[in-house]
């Protein structure tokens, strides 16, 4: 009798989920209005052979959001993958910090962005690019964007060079195909980039897969305490699966076999529920070491030194793949002034001129209200006055729109102010006082081993040959010169270059 039960049971079961499916397949097809669809196949006309009417809606509005499925490209980052997962805190860190996200036994949802920087929306993802690496964690106090990329350091020390190191890498604006002359034309007018540029052309610099690299928050920001008390603080994510890059001669195979292997990658690791895995490591220092060091502390050409020990404090796995590529993915916006309390922004240069720009693009990009779109969307209430715009999908009430107000009880809180900073001097427009251009993109040259100094060569190599500059070429051979003797005269060698020449205006540069 049970058995019988059992079976009846199940058959019960598999009707009732044949039901289900035919009854979705059944719904009615609608207009946006909601109004439903008499025929999806055939346009309405004026008799059998007569011209299609313009009273046809459904046909108008089909080819209308047809012509509207795309918004404006990302100008840098615009090839990318999303993913959701979420966030746990290992550690106890609220004597640096009062943001919740850190709190012992949360757990906090995040979506992360991954890409390359200079490609279309549809290139290949073998470029030899920086990586971005962007995580947006929906706090219980707001949205908290991680804006980075799989590298420490960055090209340029400030923002207002950003729009011409864009232009210098993006596809030629006469042959709309990226020139490696325009490239070291503007490299060799900015030496702060021989770090990041010894990086990027080292074997991580093209990571074969987005779970084996790290991500990092390049600039320094700052973790505030329930005391008021103020750290300085660098993020680093760190890879559970490892490290692993494709050497420059196995580029153009990879692609050849398969321009979207970072992405199947990681979307087929997910479906075999191998979710891959970052520890995020922070590393702290108080204000009063900010001066300490022979560079500018917060230079975002530079990485602190591993004497300024990192610490674990949280693991971060990715485990679902949206369901929506356009709703998530292509219009989810990162922005690194969206900050929570208990974390401000430093006041490094590209930092500061990032938390204007990272906006701005976003507001173009997908219009004023981009924060209500679900993808962005805090996972707490939002109360302001900010109003209409196109999309305008709030729940603003009332009369009252402004503030202060003795109708509407809404405002700001004290206890959520920043932080006040001492500040010297004038405003100005000068450099950095302690640029120290060359040093750390030797000791990096150094710490590699011989297969990857080799493969870092031959990678460098490869594009200086496509220089036809011959003083931009010599200018760049000797910032590497600069860096390291052995580098720089192995990069002569390959780039058959007089080596005399280099190591002659190398020491015409100013010292490390």
């Amino acid at each position: 009798m049970g058995k019988t039960t059992a079976t009846t049971s199940r058959v019960a079961s598999l009707l009732a989920g044949v039901l289900v499916m035919l009854s979705a397949q059944a719904a009615d097809m609608t207009q946006d209005s909601g109004s439903p669809v008499g025929d999806n196949e055939n346009s309405q006309t004026a008799g059998p052979s007569g011209p299609v009417l313009l009273q046809d809606s459904h046909l108008i509005e089909k080819l209308q959001r047809f012509d509207r499925e795309r918004i404006p490209e990302r100008v840098v980052h615009a090839r990318g993958t999303g993913i959701f997962g979420e966030f746990v805190p290992t550690a106890n860190i609220s004597s640096l910090t009062t943001a919740q996200v850190f709190a012992p036994g949360t757990k906090t949802p995040v979506f992360v962005r991954f890409s390359t920087v200079m490609g279309y929306r549809g290139s290949p993802e073998q470029a030899r690019d920086p990586r971005g690496f962007a995580v947006k964690f929906y706090t219980q106090q707001g949205n908290w964007d991680i804006v980075g990329i799989n590298h420490p350091v960055f090209f340029i020390r400030d923002a207002i060079k950003f729009p011409d190191f864009v232009h210098a890498n993006k596809p030629s604006a006469v042959t709309g195909v990226q020139d490696p002359n325009l490239a070291f034309d503007f490299f060799a007018n900015t030496p702060e980039a021989t770090h990041m540029l010894t990086r990027l052309y080292s074997l991580v610099g093209m990571p074969d897969s987005y779970r084996r690299m790290d991500g990092f928050g390049v600039h320094a920001f700052k973790f505030v305490n329930a005391k008021g008390e103020v750290h300085y603080v660098k993020f680093h994510w760190k890879s559970h699966q490892g490290l692993q890059g494709i050497r420059a001669q196995d580029v153009k195979p990879s692609i050849g076999a398969n321009w979207n292997l970072m992405t199947d990658d990681l979307y087929n690791a997910v479906k075999a529920r191998d979710f891959p895995q970052w520890d995020l490591y922070v590393q702290v220092l108080a204000p009063q070491d900010l001066a300490r060091f022979d560079f500018d502390a917060l230079d975002d050409t530079k990485v602190w030194p591993s004497t300024i020990p990192e610490q674990n404090v949280g693991t971060m796995t990715l485990n679902r793949i949206p369901d929506n590529y356009f709703d998530s993915t292509e219009q989810s916006a990162f922005d690194p002034s969206r900050l929570v309390p208990g974390i401000e922004p430093s006041e490094d240069r590209m930092l500061q001129g990032r938390l204007f720009s990272y906006t701005d693009t976003q507001m173009y990009r997908i219009g004023a209200n981009y924060q209500q779109l679900p993808i962005n969307r805090p996972r707490v209430a939002v109360n302001n006055f900010n109003q209409d715009g196109a999309m305008n999908a709030g729940d603003r009430k009332g009369e009252v729109n402004y503030e202060p107000s003795t109708i509407n009880e809404l405002g700001a809180q004290d206890k959520y102010r920043y932080l006040r900073t001492p500040l010297t001097g004038t405003t100005q427009l000068a450099p950095i006082s302690k640029p120290l251009d060359f040093r750390q993109a030797g000791e990096y040259y150094r710490s590699l081993s011989e297969a990857g100094k080799a493969d870092l060569v031959t990678a460098l190599s490869a594009d200086l040959n496509g220089v036809r500059n011959e003083s931009n070429k010599y200018t760049m051979l000797s910032y590497f010169y600069k860096a390291d003797a052995d580098y720089g005269a192995r990069l002569a060698r390959a780039t058959h270059a007089d080596a005399a020449r280099v190591q002659s205006a190398a020491a015409r540069l100013a010292d490390n």
